[in-house]
C-alpha cells in the first residue's frame, strides 16, 4: 500500500502543477478533485483512508481508453461517468498502472477539459505541439 501512496502523490503533484489546476474537496475532506477552469479532470479521492488510493480520469481517445480498462481492478467510473469515457483504476497490486503512464492519462484528461490557452501553455512548457 506504500507504494500505491507514494504514485498517488506523484500523480497528484503533476495534475496540481498542470496551467491554472486547483484541488477542491467537492463532497468533502476523503473526496479530493484536481479541475481546471471549473471542470473536473481526475478524481483523486484520498490517500489517507482504509483503502488503498485510486484515480478517476477522462480519455476519450479510444485506444488509451481501452489500454486502461486492461489493467486489473480498472473499470467505467460509476455515476453515468464511464459511458462518458472516465475509467476507475485501483493504484496497489503488482499489475498497477506505473506513475508515468497515470500522468499520461492525467495529462489527457486536463486536455480534454482545458481551454485552448491552457494547451497552448502545456504545450509550450513541454515543447509539444499538441
Amino acid at each position: 500500500m506504500k507504494a500505491a501512496v507514494r504514485k498517488w502523490q506523484k500523480v497528484r503533484e503533476f495534475a496540481l502543477g498542470l496551467p491554472e489546476a486547483i484541488e477542491e474537496f467537492p463532497w468533502g475532506p476523503e473526496d479530493r478533485v484536481v479541475k481546471v477552469n471549473k471542470k473536473i479532470f481526475v478524481f483523486l479521492g484520498n490517500a489517507d483512508g482504509p483503502q488503498s488510493p485510486g484515480l478517476s480520469v477522462k480519455l476519450k481517445d479510444e485506444a488509451l481508453h481501452g489500454h486502461a480498462m486492461t489493467y486489473p481492478g480498472a473499470e467505467p467510473t460509476g455515476y453515468g461517468l464511464g459511458r462518458a469515457g472516465w475509467v476507475s483504476l485501483p493504484l496497489d497490486g503488482k499489475d498497477a498502472p506505473a506513475a508515468d503512464v497515470l500522468c499520461e492519462w492525467v495529462e489527457e484528461s486536463y486536455r480534454t477539459v482545458a481551454l485552448k490557452r491552457h494547451i497552448r501553455e502545456l504545450d509550450a512548457r513541454t515543447g509539444s505541439d499538441g
